[in-house]
């Protein structure tokens, strides 16, 4: 341990000429250096609109023929982000939908910091700045067409792209087409525009059709893993023994060279530091490249983490926890540790681990990059451009403006693309033979080595309660794991009560709203983690496992001190302090969190439901996906445990959500229930290991995510209201897991406080503790 406790610590093709290069793409072709266009109707993408087209802003035109179009700087991983954020425009601008296109823009400066999809920000983020800018769009229309009507603005009408007054219309296009006009609008200007009032919205919160799902349907959509460039060769990586730290010290490769197609292998050089210690093996072929890679014989140095194990960094994270003085206080009252010094006697502390937790996106990671005209262009899908474009000018060594994406669909990213790292070792084996085209795609079991996994974690809390065993009176919570925001963006850090920097995105749900007296929640960063592998953004982020120790902590307390679960949470909704909430995120505070869990609790007929042996029902709240953003969200789940196997099934969920205003009914209830299905995966079935500095389980063989026949029945509610939009790609995640642990205590009586909950664990602890 001593050994780990040390590392922790330490922690020549020739050029194409722009004239001779084509793109093309599966299904449908791409012009050079146009950003994919998704829509009702798609044509061959235009890099702006046309020059006669009005753009009051950036965010949107209308061209003479009265088609819209939206610029989107969210990626589409299968959300139908451009769908629900177009109709915010489109709504404010009373536009018609049938003319509504989405453009998703590559890195052209002004859309520099924009760029990122995570964190359920989207629409939350969003929804201010777009609908100023329908407004401003809106205004000029009015204005313009008032004038061609010979009238004033006050007496016309505008709906469907068209504006009337006095049995006369003209439409949008017409209105550009003809008035030709001019004027833009800052996001000052914007801000004091009138926005409309609810009764008044058309789109918002009502059905629509998607505006991507025609050509997902018919293969015309692009995503990053179809892009051809002319004359490109094909890559494929041999990764080092460890993820940092490891120097190649030969190469043979004496075996691939009898590989048709095989060309070479480039010895990555990265000064960002990455990929160290990667090889490619560039081929005419993927295949070749792959029987290539294989066949290369490499000799490393590992880095010093290569003995590194799952279990040494959650015992390191338990040991940091240890010293009052690691980590940063989000939360920190004055008077815990004197609270709990009080009554020695009555202090409830418990411990919780959750495992390592895979991706596994459906399309494995991927890039394509070339040097052309003094630029370097990488063509993938990507959630954060503006992360990975300083990293990869580091990489290259160039100025940042000398680099260029270009954006494409992706094939599922649940946070695994916010880190654009697979991104660097194409453009290096690009630059290693002089910028030619080099199409870079891992293999599943590459890109699950490569995966930037939710961390392994540790987590302790500690209350004392009062004289009668009622009530807590303080609590102590500390978490431990890796940081993915330290790692890979620390400019993201965030400043915690002491003054001490942490990562919101390691300790979100821990921050809760109950009314715990005196509080103090600490988040810890484990340098083991960070040093033994590169942390990641996973669908929910913290908020997939602090609420499972936390909610599974308040149920233990609860049937410990013989009180009801569900009264012992809601009478610590007090939304007193900073638990009641302020405009416009978190209106309401946490009555908005207790109104969700009562309606839960009416749903399910909470403590009347009558069912079989060894079958109940759990229930858990949060408020995923962040405090400053809240979506309130109770869930229920019901399970049947075999006693002789130990196998859990979920039966059924049940989950009320509150995110103020729906935007997109249809997308709000996809991602819900795909976010439902995510928490349930995790909490029962995935989950790998840290075995000798690297993932243990390489492919579906061995990592077993939840199948078809494992998925429950699913009853999800979102509570109406008029509040300000929040985010819904993540939270159903957030209460599964601890709704299920719950379960299982009320069905057969043991605690599980290990995440995956797999029947092992079921069978040891009713071994253990039978009933």
């Amino acid at each position: 341990m001593a050994k780990i406790e040390q590392i922790a610590k330490k922690s020549d093709a020739a050029r194409l000429s722009r004239r001779n290069f084509l793109m093309t793409a599966a299904g449908g072709g791409l012009m050079f250096g146009f950003a994919r266009k998704a829509g009702a109707a798609v044509t061959l993408p235009s890099p702006m609109p046309p020059e006669a087209a009005f753009e009051p802003n950036i965010w949107c035109a209308i061209a003479p023929d009265g088609a819209i179009n939206v610029n989107i700087v969210r990626a589409e991983m299968g959300q139908h982000v451009g769908t629900a954020l177009a109709r915010i425009i489109a709504d404010e601008m009373d536009a018609s939908w049938d003319k509504i296109k989405i453009t998703e823009v590559d890195t052209a400066p002004k859309w520099a910091g924009k760029y990122v999809t995570g964190g359920s920000w989207s629409v939350w983020d969003t929804w201010d700045t777009f609908r100023q800018a329908g407004a401003a769009a809106r205004s000029v229309m009015l204005e313009e067409g008032a004038k061609l009507l010979g009238t004033t603005p006050e007496r016309c009408t505008v709906s469907e792209s068209v504006v009337s007054a006095g049995g006369k219309s003209v439409s949008f296009g017409d209105i550009v087409a003809r008035a030709k006009p001019t004027r833009t609008f800052t996001p000052e200007d914007m801000a004091k525009l009138p926005l409309k009032p609810v009764a008044d919205r058309r789109l918002i919160s009502k059905p629509v059709p998607a505006l991507d799902i025609p050509d997902k349907t018919t293969g015309k959509a692009i995503y990053g893993i179809d892009v051809k460039l002319d004359g490109m060769l094909y890559g494929r990586p041999k990764m080092p023994p460890t993820r940092y730290a490891s120097k190649v010290v030969s190469v043979d490769d004496s075996a691939a060279k009898k590989i048709p197609g095989y060309e070479r292998y480039v010895v990555l050089d990265d000064p960002s530091g990455i990929v160290p210690g990667w090889v490619v093996a560039l081929a005419k072929t993927y295949p070749a490249a792959i029987r290539a890679a294989d066949a290369l014989k490499v000799q490393w140095n590992p880095g010093p983490t290569i003995h590194v194990s799952e279990a040494d960094i959650i015992e390191h994270g338990r040991k940091l926890t240890l010293n009052p003085k690691n980590g940063a206080c989000v939360f920190n009252d004055k008077g815990v540790d004197e609270a709990l010094a009080i009554h020695p006697n009555q202090v409830f502390e418990r411990s919780y681990t959750c495992a390592s937790v895979a991706h596994y996106q459906l399309e494995p990671v991927n890039a394509v990059a070339r040097h052309i005209d003094g630029m370097w262009e990488i063509h993938t899908g990507n959630q954060w451009q503006s992360l990975i474009l300083p990293q990869l000018a580091k990489s290259l060594q160039v100025p940042e403006e000398q680099v260029v994406m270009r954006t494409y669909m992706l094939g599922g990213g649940f946070g695994r693309r916010l880190n654009g790292d697979y991104c660097i070792p194409a453009a290096l084996a690009s630059k290693a033979i002089g910028g030619a085209p080099v199409k870079l795609i891992l293999t599943r079991s590459d890109d699950m080595e490569l995966d930037s996994i939710r961390s392994p974690s540790f987590q302790n809390i500690k209350v004392a309660l009062d004289n009668d065993r009622k009530k807590i009176t303080t609590m102590d919570y500390v978490a431990v794991a890796g940081w993915p925001t330290q790692v890979m963006a620390p400019a993201f850090l965030a400043t915690a009560e002491d003054g001490k920097k942490y990562d919101p995105f390691a300790i979100a749900g821990a921050d809760h709203w109950y009314d715990t007296g005196p509080t103090r929640v600490r988040a810890v960063s484990n340098d083991l983690a960070n040093a033994t592998f590169r942390p990641g953004w996973l669908r929910s982020v913290s908020a997939g496992w602090t609420p499972w120790a936390l909610e599974c902590f308040l149920d233990e307390v609860a049937h410990s001190t013989k009180q009801d679960p569900l009264e012992f949470r809601l009478s610590m909704f007090t939304a007193q302090g900073r638990n009641a909430g302020q405009a416009p995120n978190s209106v309401g505070g946490a009555k908005r969190q207790a109104a969700v869990l009562q309606r839960l609790a009416d749903k399910i007929g909470y403590g009347k439901e009558q069912l079989p042996d060894d079958t109940a029902i759990g229930i858990a709240t949060s408020f995923g996906q962040e405090r400053g953003m809240p979506t309130w969200t109770a869930g229920a789940a019901q399970v049947h445990v075999d006693r002789k196997t130990g196998v859990v099934t979920c039966q059924k969920l049940w989950l009320v959500l509150d995110a103020g205003i729906i935007v997109d009914p249809g997308g709000a209830l996809a991602q819900t229930e795909g976010a439902a299905l995510w928490g349930l995966s995790m909490a029962m079935f995935e989950g790998t290991e840290i075995v000798d500095g690297t993932i243990k389980d390489r492919n579906l063989n061995t990592y077993t995510p939840l199948r078809l026949p494992d998925v429950p029945e699913m009853d999800i509610e979102f509570v109406q209201n008029t509040e300000k939009p929040t985010g819904l790609g993540e939270p159903g995640v957030t209460v599964v897991a601890p709704a299920i642990g719950n379960a299982i205590f009320n069905a057969v009586g043991v605690r599980l406080r290990h995440l995956p909950m797999r029947p092992a664990d079921v069978r040891r602890e009713l071994q253990q503790h039978p009933r």
